[in-house]
């Protein structure tokens, strides 16, 4: 897994917000070097899935909807990238040639202990904590 652009500005839109006042995408944009139109195709995402609000009107823009004591790296680039796999062999229902149950590949069993090692480093702390540091 390459942690795509996307989920790296998905990181800096919360990043952005954290401060819990509500701010345009503009100013976010500008701020955290991410062209508008990047940024308000995360932003919807986000809102989607809950991780930030938006208000409408003059004084309207995005403001946090979660709590960073709570949430982790590994929540906010699983909305951007909900499959987040090292590799795509990783995939479920991926038809590998050289892995099997009967003759299973040392390179994938790697490749999974791996990802389950990212995985949990991805959850290890909040970002609050990372934020704060």
């Amino acid at each position: 897994m390459l942690i795509t652009k996307e989920c790296d500005y998905a990181i800096r839109i919360i990043r952005a917000l954290s401060n819990g006042e509500t701010d345009s995408i503009p100013s976010i944009s500008e701020r955290e070097q991410i062209t508008p139109a990047n940024a308000y195709k995360i932003a919807r995402k986000l809102e989607k899935s809950g991780y930030i609000k938006s208000f409408r009107g003059s004084a309207g823009g995005y403001a946090l909807n979660c709590d960073l004591e709570t949430t982790t790296l590994y929540d906010i680039i699983s909305v951007i990238d909900p499959k987040m796999l090292l590799i795509e062999c990783m995939q479920a229902g991926y038809d590998c040639p050289v892995h099997s149950h009967k003759r299973p590949c040392h390179v994938h069993r790697e490749f999974a202990r791996i990802q389950k090692n990212l995985n949990q480093d991805l959850k290890k702390f909040s970002l609050a904590k990372i934020l704060a540091e």
